[in-house]
């Protein structure tokens, strides 16, 4: 009898562990009731996702016990954006891209060098993923004028668009000289290689362009080009280094297709087609704004006729610290007085990104203008770029579905580069392992409330925003005191 009840004790004990146990937190956090897309797998379903330092542990149809839990009943859950032109690496850039939905912020048209220096206001840590390409225009500068300027804005200098770097010929030797540094940027970890072609137009010669290329090309990373912009369409810029890529094989991708090609982006685009299925390796991005931004001093302003090239005049233009509509007499003024300064100019046609949009394989991106302080505007593609593709061309004009949608924001960009670094083999999906970056919204109410002259409105229906697993946005506010984010670099040499 009494053995009987010593056996029944310890079926008892043992019953009350696996019950104590089994009622234990299994992840640090679970996602619970939302909407899971996956654009790589195509999961659309309602799932659990639990996450453990950092990365997918599970996803499930069955609830999962997390130390805290999100309910997303109602909201999609998806893989956190992914911007890979963006040129401003702040800490209000941060902040609303945040918003934004985005976890990973790239620049990888201009780029810099060293690399090492990127991320300059994120020295006492991140919330959002960064990295950049490594800059031409920097390695240049370096070469050709033996100065030293990192990036696009350095401490309290901001880049000028003039002097010898943007305007003289390379000689053999400079050339040269630019390889071994590219190669040495490379080495450190850069992303592949940023061309602003278009902003040294004439500077930059054919055999300083192949060089380009053949770097690209032996270290099989992507080379990002703003190509030579010719009269309204021209496609001259684009066949010049779709032959290059096709001749060399390096991986080429198009910066902002839209605002070069302009009304001829069906056959720019065709022209992408026609080459990779050639068998180069070309892609392209646009952006989900209209307008665009850059320096007042640069090349296509500077010693080109804008006016003819973008079919626009003076009053199409905006200056971007104060949203004034332009003049000759205003524009001549800041030309003269501030010459580092940004404007926009409205030329881009919504039929034109509409068209990008429906490419197979395009990307968004923000092409953001760089943001220091809200007193100073900048334009609303910092705030709004994500949203809006979620809000106006998925919900409203229905020119892509949610899942084609989410792709364009996260997936291609991903896989493309894969091609710079490992590390974006875990970004862009919902899936086990993936890192746990995701953004979780409303697909009934997003929506981008930027707008030029008012551009760091905050967009609505984003609601909650991981990087690395921990919540930077909740309920739509950014969390202060956590930094998850991390530069990413590509493949370092030993």
């Amino acid at each position: 009898m009494v053995r009987i009840i010593n056996r029944f004790l310890v079926l008892l004990f043992l019953l009350v562990v696996i019950t104590s146990c089994s009622n234990d937190p299994q992840y640090e956090l679970v996602i619970a009731h939302g909407r899971v897309i996956d654009p790589e797998t195509k999961l659309d379903g309602i799932r659990y996702v639990g996450i453990n330092t950092g990365t997918i542990s599970q996803i499930s149809q069955q609830p999962l016990r997390g130390l805290k839990t999100i309910d997303a009943s109602g909201l999609v859950v998806a893989p956190g954006f992914i911007d890979v032109h963006s040129h401003t690496p702040t800490l209000l850039g941060q902040h609303v891209n945040l918003l934004d939905g985005v976890t990973t912020q790239l620049d990888l048209e201009a780029g810099s060098f060293p690399v090492s220096f990127y991320g300059e206001h994120f020295r006492d840590g991140a919330q959002i993923n960064y990295g950049s390409s490594v800059g031409h225009w920097a390695v240049r500068t370096k070469v050709i004028e033996g100065i030293d300027m990192p990036y696009i804005f350095s401490g309290n200098k901001v880049l000028t668009m003039a002097g010898p770097t943007w305007m003289e010929t390379a000689t053999a030797e400079q050339i040269e000289q630019m390889r071994v540094l590219l190669n040495r940027g490379l080495d450190e970890g850069g992303l592949g290689i940023g061309v602003l072609l278009d902003y040294m137009t004439k500077a930059v010669s054919d055999a300083e362009l192949r060089m380009l290329f053949e770097v690209a090309s032996a270290r099989d990373v992507p080379i990002y080009i703003h190509v030579r912009r010719g009269y309204t369409g021209d496609p001259a810029g684009l066949i010049e280094v779709i032959d290059l890529a096709v001749e060399t094989g390096a991986p080429l991708f198009v910066c902002h297709i839209t605002h070069n090609a302009m009304g001829s982006i069906g056959d720019w685009l065709a022209m992408i087609d026609e080459a990779n299925l050639a068998g180069a390796n070309i892609t392209t991005e646009t952006l989900s704004y209209a307008a665009g931004g850059t320096s007042i001093s640069a090349d296509v302003f500077r010693r080109r006729d804008w006016k003819g090239i973008f079919d626009i005049s003076y009053e199409d233009v905006q200056w971007v610290a104060t949203g004034e509509w332009l003049t000759k007499d205003t524009w001549d003024r800041y030309a003269e007085e501030q010459p580092t300064g940004m404007v926009n100019h409205h030329y881009v046609k919504e039929d034109w990104v509409e068209t990008a949009l429906q490419w197979p394989r395009m990307m968004v991106s923000t092409d953001a203008l760089p943001a220091i302080d809200t007193s100073i505007p900048t334009n609303p593609n910092i705030a709004g770029t994500f949203s809006r593709v979620l809000g106006h061309y998925v919900r409203e004009r229905k020119i892509l579905s949610l899942q084609e949608g989410l792709a364009k924001l996260s997936l291609y960009q991903a896989q493309w580069m894969e091609q710079a670094s490992p590390l974006f083999k875990k970004k862009g999906r919902i899936q086990l392992g993936a890192d746990g970056d995701i953004v979780i919204f409303d697909p009934k109410t997003v929506a981008a409330n930027a707008v030029y002259g008012d551009p760091y409105l905050q967009p609505t229906g984003i609601v909650h925003v991981l990087v690395a697993g921990e919540v930077v946005v909740k309920d739509s506010v950014r969390i202060e005191g956590i930094s998850p984010g991390k530069k990413l670099l590509g493949s370092i040499s030993p």
